[in-house]
């Protein structure tokens, strides 16, 4: 064996930069992340020469003229100041290790000036040798890459066609600019624009830019805090009827770093289980703040992934705010209510303005003395010490009819609305309540069977019947064991009475083809649908109120349990277009 010695400074940059700079959109992500981490609000990146010449450009504060030949050394940062810091992570950068890993295998001209100096510095790096002189610039920095990997010509070769490592660079500066939404962030392409953003702090028009109005219609906005943990989830989750054909636009961040998190994935994903069809997927921009004790981010020199102290906890706090926001729950900033010191407020008797129900102790009160009470509470001044107190009031407003036209081919339920008309499937959309009734219920009603044919089932499903047969319970199957083959239903859920039990169990069998998860769910589906009224069944104008009207209470109005959309708008504007009407 050869004797052991020091590898040189060159060739340990070169092999560090296999694991951080694997292709152009790595040093994209890393020197733009870099300008973030500046204070820079303006980021321009121009790529040229098949994706091999890279220029970032930003108005950030700059490097100290002092610290610019350190800069491009191996660990060196100005993010990390003790080891403790290590552990309280609050930039995108902190390993060290970019700029000395793209010196390595790039040619790198790096221009830059903070506010204290008149003049800025230049440096100009080749096969990890740096040379550095004074030059006139503006604030900022300017990060100018050339041949990259012109002297690892294997990794040159393994680059994909330009299109598609433009493709990836795109993926990045996007997922950059979805969280960053404070940072106009611009990207070229050989002097052609291809994204831009106006940096005005809002997610939603950001993805504006970045995507499409379209896409924005059809998101819901996302958020929830837990001030006990220290955990926050903003963003905005696309709705059920909405959906992607890959999780490409799944776009998670930790504490405004884009990860690879399989814990949020899998939150996300549970949320949309019965929402969307099988193979599709939502679109989402999810970020989850969390103190950095409670997260590891140094797992992997990409800094792509990361470990909780609490996994369980993360995981339902995600899959809890989703829901929130697809059921239109959106937290509001809380204001107590202001509280009246050493002050009583005297009510006098108004005539029909109060009254009691002496059987349960409940007192109505009128809008108009309910306004005087919020009037003075509102112009009384606040105190420091408030007591407990809260003042619930609730207004329901007398429900609306729907103005339905009719039915269309005995499925689809015809509304006429003020922007447009409504097609409704009576199926699904009274499948979605019933579904969500069941969901809410303890127990569920069910209809005892005096007389029921013996339902024959292989072997193998009457394995998994007999395991199961406590979730059957739950949604109000009574189930009789006869032998190895045959069962009888002594009891079904009251509103699948009339339904033959062979296709109740033949349902559900089809259902769980031999996948045990989420049984309960597959029988709360199969219950569901049998239960609603079928497609093709003339209903009347009372009927297809009502099947509207509980739709619209529903938590998730989008899709059925099976994930296909239940309702769809052909705008106004679309059908006075087409019949080339002004309105």
């Amino acid at each position: 064996m050869a004797r052991i010695k020091q590898l040189s400074k060159h060739l340990i940059n070169q092999i560090a930069a296999g694991e951080v700079i694997e292709r152009p959109a790595s040093v994209v992500k890393e020197l733009t992340e870099n300008s973030i981490d500046a204070g820079a609000t303006r980021v321009s990146i121009e790529i040229t020469n098949d994706c091999r010449d890279i220029r970032v450009a930003d108005n950030g504060s700059g490097i100290h003229p002092d610290d610019i030949m350190l800069a491009f050394s191996k660990h060196a940062t100005s993010k990390l100041q003790n080891d403790e810091d290590l552990f309280d992570i609050h930039t995108l950068g902190f390993r060290g290790e970019a700029l000395a890993s793209i010196i390595s295998i790039s040619k790198l001209t790096c221009i830059t000036r903070t506010k204290d100096f008149e003049t800025g510095t230049k440096v100009k790096c080749e096969n990890s040798e740096v040379k550095q002189v004074e030059t006139g610039c503006a604030v900022g920095t300017i990060m100018e890459i050339k041949d990259l990997f012109y002297n690892v010509p294997v990794r040159l070769k393994f680059l994909r066609n330009p299109n598609t490592e433009f493709s990836y660079i795109q993926e990045i500066v996007q997922s950059l600019a979805l969280v960053n939404t404070k940072v106009a962030i611009e990207l070229k392409r050989n002097g052609k624009t291809v994204l831009k953003t106006t940096g005005q702090g809002d997610l939603a028009q950001t993805i504006k830019e970045v995507y499409s109005s379209e896409v924005v219609e059809n998101l819901k906005p996302v958020l929830k805090t837990d001030e006990l943990s220290g955990l926050k989830v903003t963003g905005m989750v696309s709705k059920p009827d909405f959906t992607r054909s890959s999780k490409k636009n799944y776009h998670l961040y930790i504490n405004s770093r884009s990860v690879k998190c399989q814990v949020i994935q899998k939150a996300v994903d549970m949320v949309y289980k019965t929402l969307i069809a099988s193979g599709k997927y939502p679109f989402v921009v999810l970020n989850l703040e969390i103190p950095t004790h409670d997260v590891d981010v140094n797992v992997h020199p990409t800094k792509k992934e990361v470990r909780y102290k609490n996994t369980n906890q993360i995981f339902n706090f995600v899959r809890t705010s989703v829901e929130g926001g697809l059921a239109n729950y959106i937290e509001q900033d809380f204001k107590p209510i202001q509280q009246i010191e050493e002050k009583i407020i005297e009510f006098k008797p108004i005539q029909k303005e109060i009254r009691i129900d002496e059987d349960d102790d409940t007192m109505y009160v009128s809008d108009n003395l309910m306004q005087k009470l919020q009037e003075q509470i509102t112009h009384t001044e606040p105190v420091v010490e408030q007591k407990s107190m809260i003042l619930q009031t609730e207004y329901k407003e007398p429900e609306q009819e729907e103005n339905i036209i009719g039915q269309y081919k005995n499925t689809y339920i015809l509304i006429e609305k003020e922007d447009g008309l409504e097609i409704v499937d009576q199926h699904i959309a009274e499948e979605r309540y019933i579904y969500e009734k069941l969901k809410s219920e303890k127990e569920v009603a069910s209809q005892i069977l005096f007389i029921s044919d013996v339902v024959s089932v292989e072997p193998s499903d009457m394995a998994i019947i007999k395991e199961n047969l406590d979730k059957f319970e739950r949604f109000g199957y009574g189930i009789e064991i006869i032998n190895d083959t045959e069962l009888i239903f002594r009891k079904v859920p009251m509103m699948i009475a009339k339904v033959n039990p062979k296709d109740i169990v033949a349902d559900i069998l089809e259902n769980i083809e031999g996948d045990l998860d989420r049984l309960e769910e597959k029988i709360l589906i199969t219950t569901s649908c049998k239960a609603s009224v079928k497609a093709g069944q003339k209903l009347s104008t009372w009927q297809m109120q009502e099947i509207i009207k509980k739709w619209r209470t529903t938590k998730m109005p989008y899709t059925c349990p099976h994930g296909r959309p239940i309702s769809h708008m052909i705008n106004h504007k679309e059908l006075a277009g087409f019949f080339q009407r002004q309105n």
